[in-house]
Order: C-alpha cells, then structure tokens, then sequence
C-alpha cells in the first residue's frame, strides 16, 4: 500500500538529507497539521472563499509533496489551480486521499 501512495524515492532523499529521526518529525507535524488545513479547505468551501481555500490547497500540496505522498499533493494543486469547485466531490477524494498518504506515512516515519 505504501509504495502506491508514498513515492518512496522522494521520502528516501528527505530521509538522507534530514536524517530518520527529523524525518520523523516532520512526518508528525505534517499528520497534526494536515487535518485543519483540509477543514479550512471545507470551511472556505462552504463560505466560497476563493483566496483562503487556494492558500490552504497550496499549503497542503506542498506538505503532502514533500514526503513524497504526490497523488494527494496532485489532488491539492488540482484544487489550487482549479479554485473553488462546484460542489464538494473533490474535497471527499481528498479525504480519502489524505486517509491513505497519513496511513503510509506513519508506517514510513515510524516503521
């Protein structure tokens, strides 16, 4: 499972360049701070908030891409470039995404 969902050549350089241990710091912080950027994304979805939902798609695609969870971090740009969408469809897969690339992501960082 984890090979679909992490990129594991991205997370092996992070892990040679920052070393396991911040590595899996990181890992945590980004699982902590993961789930209120998706709620911003809902939140400003609901408001129709152009300008903060673009920010927090941004900021979680960068996050997800820097383990190497890029299936979730193309779902974000998706969702960046695209602005608001019509109805909330994309923000579920992201939730299902997320689910998945948290999952992988713990067994990397802490496995």
């Amino acid at each position: 499972m984890t090979e679909q969902v992490i990129d594991h050549q991205t997370f092996d350089e992070l892990k040679q360049t920052v070393g396991a241990d911040f590595v899996r710091e990181l890992a945590d912080t980004f699982l902590e701070e993961a789930p209120p950027m998706i709620a911003e994304l809902r939140a400003a979805f609901e408001a129709r908030a152009a300008e903060p939902f673009q920010r927090a798609a941004h900021s979680l695609k960068t996050n997800a891409n820097t383990f190497g969870a890029l299936a979730l971090g193309a779902q974000a740009r998706e969702l960046e470039q695209g602005g608001l969408p019509a109805d909330a469809t994309k923000l579920d897969a992201l939730d299902t995404a997320y689910a998945a690339a948290a999952a992988a992501l713990r067994a990397l960082a802490h496995g």
